[in-house]
């Protein structure tokens, strides 16, 4: 009963992740600006290797991918970014376009003075035009295109104030990438080499609980997708929503909470039942059931670094695969977007604690720590290793996600095979996550 309905909640959220908003579009759309902005800042003898030889080129790019973002109706800071890349009608100041002068009727008083000032055209002091912008709560490449539009030094703009961040965030973003993903393509050629010449050493026996195949489908299907991702949660909300209300708190501070209890509540029931159904006999063996392993620390560290990087380039084919046979798999993971779209520290601080610790412990625990040594004693470690990434990547419920996801689990259950360590699993994991969550704070500035 408890797979049944576990099939049926996974059928429909993938099938519902159709229709969610994917945050691809807007972290290309956030690079784009990045690159606008960092485009002012670099060395001639560097930008056009890192933002091209056409800046115009760059502005339509960006004009067109807001387009193509941007909602019906668009909130008004979208709407005076595009207002702002486009260009102004021949021989009329830079700020007389008609977008401007159809935003000026749908902002409240304290907006509307930068409008005006665009619309003059005249120059305007660098300490008066920060006092304009102000109230829109615009991001840089926005101030940068008013900086632009009211004149005065450039030095006072965005781009020449933030330069060396903007330098540096886009070579993490460009660079460093390209610098992992073909030491990550040398490692796993290596890799490969070894496997084939029959180099690589033998993997320890595989250990894990004492579990049944029906077990193991109750802890999952019944613990972890029932009672944890709709009872228990809607449970939570009802007792802790109230009270969680009386606090004086931000509305992104909340949403932060609520991401962090709703995935310690998911944990309780799934974790409960595993403990619950262990039987205390016969006595666990050296290094426990789950085999974490944690000394020495560079057991761990090494060979998830390793991994890290040799499964980067491949999720990255992966993904290039997937978007070159279809173009619109749906939306990617809600919190993704939650993550790029605050700047407050209380929720950013719950949404990383949920990502690199809680995630990465819970989910090896689950998946590579239960599911794949129980399946292994039934069907052999290579099968094992498959079935646990196809249900580590169908869990999370986006069918964008499902092919990456399930090539990040099948190194994740190698890595747990080669070495017999949860805990260079858990390493990796919080890696991966750690660096998705890098990313998206470099570009959400």
């Amino acid at each position: 009963m408890t797979l049944s309905l576990c099939v049926l909640l996974w059928f429909g959220g993938l099938r519902e992740s159709l229709s969610r908003p994917s945050v691809v579009d807007a972290l290309d759309l956030r690079q784009l600006e990045l690159s606008v902005l960092a485009a002012e800042a670099l060395p001639p003898s560097l930008r056009p290797l890192l933002v091209g030889d056409d800046p115009q080129g760059l502005l339509r790019e960006t004009l067109e991918s807001h387009q193509r973002e941007s909602t019906a109706p668009a909130p008004v800071a979208e709407r005076l970014a595009l207002a702002l890349l486009q260009p102004a009608p021949e021989g009329a100041p830079p700020g007389a376009t008609p977008a401007l002068a159809e935003l000026s009727s749908l902002v409240n008083s304290e907006r509307r003075p930068l409008l005006r000032a665009l619309e003059r055209g005249a120059p305007v002091a660098p300490s008066e035009r920060e006092a304009l912008v102000a109230p829109w709560g615009v991001r840089s490449l926005v101030a940068q295109l008013s900086c632009e539009r009211l004149g005065g030094p450039a030095a006072t703009c965005p781009a020449q104030r933030q330069a060396p961040g903007l330098i540096l965030r886009l070579l993490a973003l460009t660079v460093l990438p390209t610098l992992l993903l073909l030491a990550g393509a040398g490692l796993l050629a290596r890799q490969l080499w070894l496997l084939w010449r029959q180099r690589l050493p033998p993997p320890p026996p595989l250990v894990g609980p004492p579990l049944s195949l029906a077990d193991v489908t109750l802890v999952i299907a019944g613990g972890f997708v029932l009672l944890g991702e709709v009872i228990l949660p809607s449970l939570t909300r009802i007792g802790l929503g109230g009270l969680v209300a009386t606090w004086p708190l931000s509305a992104s501070t909340r949403q932060g909470l609520e991401v962090l209890t709703t995935y310690l509540t998911l944990m309780v029931a799934p974790l409960a039942l595993m403990t619950v159904l262990t039987p205390r006999q016969p006595s666990p063996p050296a290094g426990g059931w789950l085999q974490w392993g944690w000394r020495p620390p560079g057991a761990v560290a090494r060979p998830a670094l390793k991994m890290v990087l040799m499964v980067l380039p491949l999720v990255a084919l992966a993904s290039w695969l997937l978007q070159a046979v279809w173009s619109d798999p749906g939306g990617t993971n809600p919190l993704l977007d939650l993550v790029l779209g605050t700047s407050d520290v209380w929720a950013l601080l719950s949404f990383a604690f949920t990502a690199v610790v809680l995630a990465p412990f819970f989910e090896e625990t689950l998946f590579r720590g239960v599911l794949l040594p129980v399946v292994g004693r039934q069907l052999g470690a290579p099968a094992a290793v498959v079935i646990s990434a196809l249900v580590f990547a169908i869990a999370h419920l986006s069918l964008a996600e499902l092919v990456p996801l399930s090539v990040l689990g099948v190194g994740l259950g190698l890595l747990r095979w080669q070495t017999g360590r949860l805990g260079a699993c858990v390493c990796l994991h919080a890696l991966w996550n750690g660096l998705t969550f890098l990313n998206l704070l470099l570009l959400a500035r």
